[in-house]
């Protein structure tokens, strides 16, 4: 049984670690939008790649737009911390309780 609460725990931290991650991509994303940024540069080209079919996704079903401000990444922010409070802690109290 430690292998499968080593296991859960992995899973946990990893998850929290990739999160984080797309966290702050969500947030660098909400940045360029502000900004004119050249689109042929690599690393727009990547936040946009990561980012934009999420904001879709949302603004297709939400009317996120107020006065022209897009509340799109603010929802998946929240919905990141939502999952890292969530899932990554029933994670980890999973892998404790089996030990």
């Amino acid at each position: 049984m430690l292998v499968l609460a080593n296991f859960l725990e992995a899973i946990a931290v990893v998850l929290d670690y990739a999160l984080s991650i797309y966290m702050w991509i969500i947030v660098a994303g909400a940045v360029l939008s502000w900004v004119s940024p050249d689109p042929y540069n690599p690393i727009v080209r990547f936040i946009n790649t990561a980012t934009e079919p999420v904001f879709y996704q949302i603004r297709k079903r939400l009317p996120v737009s107020f006065g022209g401000l897009d509340i799109s990444p603010i929802i998946v922010i929240l919905a990141i911390i939502f999952l890292q409070t969530f899932v990554v802690n029933s994670l980890h109290g999973l892998a404790r309780s089996i030990v």
